[in-house]
């Protein structure tokens, strides 16, 4: 096996696959990361059983093969390879791979690649495109929502449910909902699964191309995959029902307020950092006519208080909340104004878009002693 490609697109391509390399891998070759040379074209695959993906780069291939290298050495030597090509060749007989680029010469030992997992099309039975700039958007305004708990494994993925010429995703971790739609074109079938949010927050991360293109996804019961530019990624999916989440957001509000995003997120930001400290992060929001003030205490180091201006139509309202669960949705707000939609001080208060009834955010409040 001997192969030339471009430095710079096979460190990008290390990069995407290398998420999917097992940092406790049940087996030593799922610590390594699968090269396939043939056709002008190299193929790099990585799995952990529970994620895959998928890369293809040009490249010309002087002979056909294929290896299993360390994914960590690997990534670390290419990436600092003083030349603009890069040229692996594989020793079968003493199992090594020779890198080499410009006056730099590497040698890296080979796992079997005959052990490897490597990662297949996944066959579904439901199939549908969607663009990346909108999948984007359902995966950002939801994912953050999810739970770390690994106890209760609903909660750590995302809801995608699809139904006619709709799809919605929701992610809560029991405090908090986040809802966003979006309208598909030319679709007639209905799905509900739950997407792992490690799968989602990958996808994030590798799908950057400023110019939209086309993200074929497939389902089948128990695993879904997308596919994109050069990219396939796999995954399982997590078991369980996922609660109904339309029960969980209120009916109707008494007091609808709005505010700039930035500066009530800079506000909110400043006055928690008193919070941090504590045991459970509580900022205190006090709507009052034409402005809301912030404040935090914290008996071992002081407090923190700001005036926001605020347009506020009905009751007056005194409520607290978790700060982290209030600046994480503001911070994957895209308007420039917001709605914050509240009744009492114990009930659940909404977070809207201006101007956007596709994205709903439902945030619990904290009790407090005062």
């Amino acid at each position: 096996m001997k192969f030339t490609c471009q430095k710079n697109e096979l460190v990008q391509a290390i990069q995407i696959v290398s998420k999917a390399v097992s940092s406790k891998p049940q087996m030593p070759v799922l610590s390594g990361i699968f090269l396939k040379a043939e056709n002008n074209k190299l193929e790099l695959q990585a799995t952990d059983y529970e994620l895959g993906i998928l890369c293809t780069i040009e490249s010309e291939v002087e002979d056909p093969g294929m290896i299993v290298l360390s994914g960590r050495y690997l990534q670390e030597v290419i990436r600092k390879l003083p030349g603009e090509n890069v040229t692996i060749a594989y020793d079968r007989e003493e199992k090594i791979a020779k890198i080499n680029s410009n006056t730099a010469n590497f040698t890296l030992r080979s796992m079997e690649a005959n052990e490897f997992p490597t990662i297949h099309y996944l066959e579904g039975n439901l199939n549908f495109q969607i663009r990346d700039n909108i999948l984007r958007d359902l995966v950002k305004k939801t994912v953050f929502a999810c739970s770390n708990d690994e106890a209760r494994p609903v909660f750590t993925g995302c809801l995608m449910e699809v139904s006619d010429s709709s799809v919605t995703m929701a992610a809560t971790n029991t405090h908090r909902l986040s809802v966003k739609k979006e309208i598909l074109d030319d679709f007639q079938g209905s799905i509900k699964i739950i997407i792992p949010s490690k799968v989602l927050n990958e996808l994030l991360r590798i799908m950057v191309s400023e110019i939209p293109s086309n993200v074929e996804v497939c389902c089948s019961y128990n695993q879904i995959s997308f596919k994109f530019e050069n990219v396939y990624l796999t995954s399982r999916l997590i078991e369980g029902q996922f609660p109904d989440y339309q029960r969980v957001i209120p009916p109707s509000f008494n007091t609808h307020v709005t505010l700039n995003t930035a500066d009530f997120l800079s506000a909110v930001d400043r006055v928690s950092l008193i919070a941090r400290a504590g045991e459970y992060n509580i900022i205190r929001l006090e709507f009052t006519s034409g402005q809301v003030r912030i404040s935090s205490n914290n008996p071992d180091i002081g407090n923190a208080e700001e005036i926001v201006p605020a347009g506020v139509e009905g009751p007056e309202v005194n409520i607290a909340f978790n700060a982290k669960y209030v600046t994480d949705v503001l911070k994957n707000i895209d308007s420039e104004t917001f709605h914050f939609s509240l009744n009492q001080s114990l009930n659940p208060a909404a977070v809207r878009e201006e101007n956007n009834d596709t994205f709903t955010y439902i945030v619990t409040p904290v009790r407090t002693a005062h």
